[in-house]
């Protein structure tokens, strides 16, 4: 076999090799909270997350505008949101149940009350973020 011909072989499999790996990270947009719903808006007007009807008590659910939002509610008309990237390896949190946001990536579990980690691998709680709660509509502040 040429030198030529050898090169060409390396790089098609280094291309191959390439691609598989970056198809294998790409993005999970299926992913979706604990309402089996993860749309941007919720159903709600532009620029509002979701309506406090969405959002079941002790329950929550992921949103991808903002930079990536889960909202929970952890009691009644108390209505909190954070980061939906967990602090562990980066994953998007994957549901939020029984006042718990879960990340299926590696187990890891934060309260829906505070963010705070409730079971490991994370050692990091979720970033809060600020709700702006108008009438019945969600959205960032």
């Amino acid at each position: 076999m040429s030198d030529t011909t050898r090169r060409a072989v390396l790089a098609g499999a280094a291309g191959i090799t390439a691609v598989t790996a970056l198809a294998a990270c790409g993005d999970d947009s299926d992913d979706s909270g604990s309402t089996g719903d993860s749309n941007n808006t919720g159903g709600a007007a532009a620029g509002v997350l979701t309506t406090k009807a969405d959002i079941p008590v002790g329950g929550g659910k992921i949103f991808k505008d903002g930079g990536g939002v889960v909202v929970t509610q952890p009691e009644s008309g108390q209505f909190k949101a954070f980061s939906s990237i967990c602090t562990h390896q980066s994953c998007v949190v994957s549901d939020v149940t029984g006042n718990a946001i879960n990340c299926r990536c590696h187990g890891s579990v934060f309260s829906a009350a505070d963010g705070s980690v409730k079971n490991g691998p994370a050692t990091k709680g979720l970033a809060e973020k600020a709700l702006k709660v108008d009438g019945d509509n969600i959205s960032l502040a």
